[in-house]
């Protein structure tokens, strides 16, 4: 492994938009920095709470480790909340310049979708393996 599937900051705009539904599950709904993506996750709060505005770092791995010109190095170290799961649904929409895409994950039932331009979802197949890897950051 030698690169990230998906890295990006995002910022969270709501929590349980819809309602909460289960006690120690929130739906999160945020936006990235870099690449303006759209994600709607389902964290759980008891383990790790986000709460409106605040930021993290969200990457998406096949592994919780990187080959370096040093070796092997493993990430999991960096980040608070790590889930494991399986993207499952890739669905494109829109023209041929404009391509919008959603990725749909999920991890042991704690769904994941990411929506934005086809040029940040290259690297996504489905059945693909993947970490999801979360660490809050200052605003």
């Amino acid at each position: 492994m030698s690169e990230f599937l998906f890295n990006d900051i995002f910022k969270v705009e709501d929590v349980d938009p819809d309602g909460k539904k289960y006690d120690k599950v929130s739906r999160i709904v945020a936006k990235s920095e870099k690449c303006d993506m759209y994600m709607l996750l389902d964290v759980n709060t008891e383990i790790y709470p986000l709460n409106k505005n605040e930021r993290f770092l969200m990457v998406l791995s096949p592994s919780l480790v990187l080959n370096t010109k040093d070796g092997k190095v493993s990430i999991q170290d960096k980040f608070e909340y790590i889930m494991h799961g399986r993207l499952y649904n890739i669905t494109k929409e829109g023209s041929k310049d404009e391509f919008e895409v959603e990725v749909y994950a999920s991890f042991g039932g704690l769904q994941m979708m990411i929506r934005g331009h086809v040029s940040h979802c290259l690297k996504f197949v489905v059945d693909q393996n993947l970490f999801l890897l979360l660490r809050k950051i200052g605003t």
